[in-house]
């Protein structure tokens, strides 16, 4: 028998994904212009999302890759990489770097970091 009064709680669930910081997106996009468009649609996308895990984000970005605490992202037909850290549980998104496929293969930037 319920308890009159009670009401069901639904599962938690994130708030709207804070992303930081959306100034390196306009820093790149602006030595890259071609990759303007593809990283706002990327912005708008994340910051609505509601990801809990990474197989949520899968479900959005099929392409994404887990690099060690990194995710990487192809933008612009494969030809820049967004690489950030995210914080499913506080919907926090850190922008790492932003790189050419090219930069992105000379290595470097941590997702080979050795533990």
């Amino acid at each position: 028998m319920a308890k009159s009064g009670s009401q069901e709680r639904l599962p938690d669930r994130p708030r709207r994904t804070h992303i930081i910081s959306r100034k390196k997106l306009r820093e790149f996009s602006a030595d890259h212009p071609d990759a303007q468009e593809p990283l706002n649609h990327w912005y708008n996308v994340a910051r609505k999302a509601r990801w809990c895990n990474f197989s949520d984000l899968r479900a959005t970005f099929g392409s994404a890759d887990q690099v060690g605490k990194f995710i990487v992202f192809n933008i612009g037909g494969n030809k820049y990489r967004l690489i950030v850290q995210i914080y499913y549980t506080d919907a926090v998104i850190l922008i790492r770097h932003i790189l050419s496929h090219e930069e992105y293969d000379q290595g470097g930037w941590g997702g080979q970091s050795k533990r």
